[in-house]
């Protein structure tokens, strides 16, 4: 019989290097929400893989986190928790940065640097520099972390994700699965319902209304040929509600219409999407509505 490895991989770095595009290439779905907005991610999100290469079977249980940032508000240290309990946790950890990267990612290095287990540095967005620029990156990363190993890949091109998923076998330890092997993340139906809606929020709406929305998943109800979705948005001010309704609340239709559409796809059944505006004032302050959001 083949040993089996088994481990969880924690994905870090700071914000928009490409984190969650590289977690739903790993995973080969979508579970992370994409937008070109820093901060998009706001919880630990798992992905679950299960395969075998010609000696062993494995299960990887990557974990999408938040970008790594200084707090301002106790959602973001929340959101910070996410990454450190990931960090914790890891079996090999990919440190991921991008070829436009200031090197000023201190704050990256010292939580790096607290972590027993391997790294895997990544450089992303390969596609979009010259060979002198990933030299330059490398010969850096080299001196400042000197970490197992160093990749250069696009995620978004889908290159070089399938020698990464070969390094990260490598590196696993023989274990047992940590998960049933039919299933694919940790999360419910319902997060993924909600995070759905945030994301269509982040792109259609500009400055700092996306950050200011939390979405929360009331009622999710499956029956043979369609789901019943009730959620509630909550924003912190009154004019923030405003600009989300729109005109005749045509915006915040539009919202519900790509939503559905895409939930359609996520859960392949037919979707019927209800939404409510709620204002709770200064949430992103308030521990204990943090706590009921799921923080």
């Amino acid at each position: 019989m083949k040993e089996h490895k088994a481990g969880f991989i924690s994905i870090v770095g700071k914000p928009n290097v490409g984190k969650s595009t590289l977690m739903n290439q790993l995973v080969g779905e979508k579970l992370s929400i994409i937008t070109s907005k820093a901060q998009t991610t706001r919880h630990r999100i798992m992905g679950i893989v299960n395969g075998e290469t010609e000696d062993s079977e494995f299960q990887l249980i990557y974990s999408d986190t938040p970008g790594i940032i200084k707090p301002q508000y106790e959602l973001h240290s929340a959101m910070m928790e996410f990454v450190h309990g990931s960090l914790e946790d890891a079996d090999v950890v990919l440190f991921v940065t991008d070829i436009y990267e200031k090197y000023d990612e201190e704050d990256v290095i010292q939580k790096l640097q607290k972590t027993q287990s391997p790294i895997i540095l990544i450089i992303n967005k390969m596609d979009l520099a010259t060979p002198e620029i990933i030299e330059e990156k490398i010969t850096h990363w080299k001196a400042v972390l000197n970490p197992a190993h160093i990749m250069t890949i696009s995620a978004l091109q889908n290159i070089g994700i399938e020698g990464l998923l070969e390094q990260v076998i490598k590196l696993m330890p023989v274990h047992p699965p940590y998960f049933p092997k039919d299933e694919l993340t940790d999360k419910p139906e319902r997060f993924f319902a909600a995070e759905i809606i945030r994301e269509k929020i982040f792109l259609n709406y500009k400055k700092e209304v996306p950050y200011s929305c939390e979405v929360v998943v009331t009622a999710f109800k499956e029956s043979d040929d369609i789901i019943r979705v009730s959620s509630e948005i909550y924003v912190e001010r009154d004019t923030q509600r405003a600009i989300l309704l729109g005109h005749k609340g045509e915006r915040i239709k539009k919202v519900g219409t790509e939503a559905r559409l895409e939930m359609e796809q996520f859960f392949g059944k037919k979707i019927f999407l209800e939404q409510y505006i709620k204002v709770e004032q200064d949430w992103r302050q308030k521990r204990i509505k943090l706590d009921r959001f799921g923080y």
